[in-house]
C-alpha cells in the first residue's frame, strides 16, 4: 500500500470554537469551507459538544477532523484541524488562546497591581480559568487575541505573553471612528480634566 504524501501547508487550523455548558456557540471562526452554511456549522458544533463534553481527554477524531479541546468552568474551547494535522500544533494554538484569555480576563488584586511581582506570579499560576460572564464582557479582546494567534488558518503566534501584549497595544490605538460612545466621552472627560489642572 502506498503512503499518502501530502504537500506541507501553513493552513493548519480549520476552525476555533468556544461553546458554553449547553453546547451553544459563544465564538466560532471557520477558516475554510468545510461547513459553508451556519446551519451546518451549528450541527457540527452540537455534534462535537455531544462527543466531548463528558470526556476528560484532550483530543478527538470526528467527521474526518482532528479536534483538540479543553474545558474551563462553564466553557469549552476547541481548535479543529484536518485529520492529518499535527495534534501538537493544534494543542499549541489551544493553549495559547486559553492562556492569553486567562491572563487578559483575570480579575482581583493582581490586575489592580495590589500584589508584589512574585506573589502575582503565584496568584497567576492558581488563577488559570476563564468564565462565560467575563468572556462575554470582553468579546473584543477575544476577537483581537484570535486574530493575533491565527490568520486565515495560518498560525501566527503561540506565545500567550506576546498575544496579550499585542492585544493591549491594539486596544490603545483605536481610531475615534471605531470607539464606542462611552470611550469617546471618557476620553473627552480626561482631556477636560487635564486642561483644567494646568
Amino acid at each position: 500500500m502506498e503512503a499518502l504524501i501530502l504537500e506541507p501547508s501553513l493552513y493548519t487550523v480549520k476552525a476555533i470554537l468556544i461553546l458554553d455548558n449547553d453546547g451553544d456557540r459563544l465564538f466560532a471562526k471557520y477558516y475554510d469551507d468545510t461547513y459553508p452554511s451556519v446551519k451546518e456549522q451549528k450541527a457540527f458544533e452540537k455534534n462535537i459538544f455531544n462527543k466531548t463534553h463528558r470526556t476528560d481527554s484532550e483530543i478527538a477524531l470526528l467527521e474526518g477532523l482532528t479536534v483538540v479541546y479543553k474545558s474551563s468552568i462553564d466553557l469549552y474551547f476547541y481548535v479543529i484541524g484536518s485529520s492529518y494535522e499535527n495534534e501538537l500544533m493544534l494543542m499549541a494554538v489551544l493553549s495559547c488562546l486559553f492562556d492569553s484569555l486567562s491572563q487578559m480576563l483575570r480579575t482581583g488584586s493582581t490586575q489592580a497591581g495590589g500584589l508584589h511581582e512574585s506573589s502575582s506570579r503565584q496568584a497567576w499560576a492558581t488563577q488559570k480559568n476563564v468564565e462565560k460572564r467575563a468572556l462575554l464582557e470582553n468579546m473584543e479582546g477575544l476577537f483581537l487575541a484570535v486574530d493575533e494567534i491565527v490568520d486565515g488558518g495560518v498560525i501566527l503566534e503561540s506565545d500567550p505573553q506576546q498575544v496579550v501584549h499585542r492585544v493591549a497595544l491594539r486596544g490603545e490605538d483605536v481610531p475615534l471612528t471605531e470607539q464606542t460612545v462611552s470611550q469617546v466621552l471618557q476620553s473627552a472627560k480626561e482631556q477636560i480634566k487635564w486642561s483644567l489642572l494646568r
